[in-house]
């Protein structure tokens, strides 16, 4: 599989923050310009390259001389406002350097949400990079009303990655990858991971930097996603110089995610952009009618709904022991499943994906 990364033509690459700044919170404007000719070196070499970048809010803490992370969410807000633009005032520059222009895309979770917006989302991505530009993504801060840490970027750029879709995705970070025995004398690198379970989990740490939001263990929900999504991932050290191009020249370097068969774009947009509204509940025949084979969900099938929720809006799919298989798009309201009202067919199996 590493060999196959050469001939990755559309690569989602995302930034920490923790190899964009320094030990004060200053963009590392060194580390920043290798980063940067490491995108210009893989672009020469015919790769197109998302750059899913973090590194505002510690742009804009150094700009309002705080030396720590606010815990307001309208000062992290104000922090990310300031920040973004001296972020991009730097990329623009560095990009600029190599003959590279570079385009802001600032994202909500509502324009992935929404279909027609996440459609619009993808169709500007590939305009960019049909013209050459190299976009450069955030999570728009400055204006979300949820807390930084639901809309971390890890997430942001395994759903990019899922968005275009992308033929990989690489997470440049302070860490060399998944470690296992982290911080032992018998630690090692985990090179290759098939599927996330609780064991990888075990070796997931919190970070302790003062302007990240994730972690590893964010970053190891980012690979779920793109595994599922069918997008492999790469973990690996954005402090080591060249890395990128030692993954893309198939070295075995950081930590190597293998993704699943690639989900059709309908699939993609049901199973990760959206938050659901409610479960359905059901019994072991609908289950197995759903896995086993591909049918569609029937009103006889649900055996208790929870939350609230409309027509068109999507909803968990649990079996008895509440353990969710699936996502889909209900046909029909709570009020309309509990009452006996909805139609035969709850959620079709073209809106409907099993995890």
């Amino acid at each position: 599989m590493r060999a196959k990364l050469q001939n990755a033509s559309l690569i989602v690459l995302k930034l920490g923050t923790g190899i964009l700044t320094d030990r004060r919170n200053r963009l590392a404007a060194g580390r920043v310009r290798r980063l940067v000719g490491q995108v210009a070196r893989a672009r020469k070499a015919g790769h197109e390259v998302v750059v899913v970048t973090s590194g505002a809010v510690g742009a804009g803490m150094e700009a309002l001389g705080l030396e720590r992370m606010p815990a307001r969410l309208e000062d992290l807000q104000a922090c990310a406002a300031v920040g973004q633009s001296r972020l991009m005032a730097v990329y623009q520059e560095l990009f600029g350097a190599a003959g590279l222009q570079v385009g802001q895309v600032l994202l909500t979770h509502d324009d992935l949400a929404h279909h027609d917006r996440h459609l619009n989302a993808r169709n500007t991505l590939m305009a960019l990079l049909d013209r050459g530009i190299v976009p450069i993504i955030n999570e728009n801060d400055a204006v979300s009303f949820m807390e930084l840490t639901v809309g971390d970027n890890d997430r942001l750029s395994a759903l990019v990655a899922a968005l275009l879709p992308a033929d990989l995705l690489v997470v440049l970070t302070t860490a060399d990858g998944v470690v296992r025995n982290f911080g032992k004398p018998s630690a090692r690198l985990i090179s290759t991971v098939r599927k996330i379970d609780e064991s990888i989990r075990r070796h997931a740490r919190g970070t302790q930097s003062r302007t990240s939001i994730g972690g590893m263990a964010s970053k190891l929900d980012a690979a779920e996603t793109a595994m599922r999504s069918g997008v492999p991932m790469v973990i690996a050290s954005g402090t080591r110089g060249g890395m990128l191009s030692k993954i893309l020249s198939g070295e075995k370097v950081g930590t190597l995610f293998l993704p699943a068969e690639r989900m059709k774009g309908r699939k993609r947009w049901i199973a990760f952009f959206h938050h659901p509204k409610g479960v359905l509940v059901v019994d072991d025949g609908a289950k197995e009618a759903l896995r086993r084979r591909g049918k569609s969900l029937l009103l006889p099938g649900v055996a208790r709904c929870e939350g609230e929720f409309a027509a068109g809006d999507v909803v968990k799919i649990c079996d008895a022991d509440g353990t969710e298989f699936a996502q889909g798009i209900a046909r029909a309201s709570l009020a309309e499943v509990e009452g006996g009202m909805a139609p035969k067919v709850v959620v079709h199996r073209d809106d409907l994906v099993v995890l």
